[in-house]
């Protein structure tokens, strides 16, 4: 992410924390796992728990970027509890506004590394060699959640749940919308007039 790079501070979503915690194994993970799979958001207590061990074991970097955290009230008055009991101010809360098809056509051309992780996109961002990455040379692939079907589940419970994490961090004079549709160019603009270097 080009914001983390700039800043200088690591860029972290809870889909890479999930698949962290997959790939680590243990109860906590096959049990996000579980609803992953299934297109739903993982629980409150489980997605809270994970976020509290990154910071366990990241929480004293000089500044870090969530991406997709928090979904809910809950995770995001834990969040706050969380960052309040190690010292660490919530700056910025951004809010990407983009249209539903837009954010089908974008996930369901997702392709991304099974090594590094690096993303890319069958039209948008299109590797030098196709299906392999141009970082590490590592296979391109889907992720098996990325239909059609677990988009629109995805985005039905984020439309139910995110409302209210919404007037949440509004009320406390933290929230800024950006507009996130057609190219990235633009939402760079409006995101690096916000946070400068």
């Amino acid at each position: 992410m080009e914001l983390s790079a700039a800043l200088q501070v690591p860029h972290v979503s809870t889909g890479e924390m999930f698949r962290e915690a997959i790939r680590r194994g243990g109860p906590l993970a096959e049990t996000a796992k579980g609803f992953i799979d299934k297109g739903q958001l993982v629980p409150d207590e489980i997605t809270v728990q994970i976020v509290r061990l990154w910071l366990d074991e990241h929480g004293r970097e000089r500044g870090f970027i969530f991406d997709g955290f928090p979904r809910t009230l809950a995770q995001a008055q834990a969040f706050d509890r969380l960052l309040a009991g190690r010292n660490l101010p919530l700056t910025l809360v951004l809010l990407l506004d983009v249209g539903e098809e837009e954010i089908l056509e974008r996930i369901l051309g997702r392709l991304s590394c099974e090594k590094c992780g690096a993303l890319y996109h069958v039209t948008r961002i299109r590797p030098q060699r196709e299906g392999m990455c141009d970082q590490c040379g590592g296979q391109l692939i889907r992720r098996a959640d990325d239909t059609e079907e677990t988009v629109h589940e995805r985005l039905r419970w984020y439309q139910q749940l995110t409302l209210d994490v919404v007037k949440f961090y509004e009320q406390q004079g933290l929230l800024t919308r950006v507009d996130g549709s057609g190219g990235k160019g633009r939402a760079w603009a409006a995101i690096r007039a916000l946070v400068p270097a």
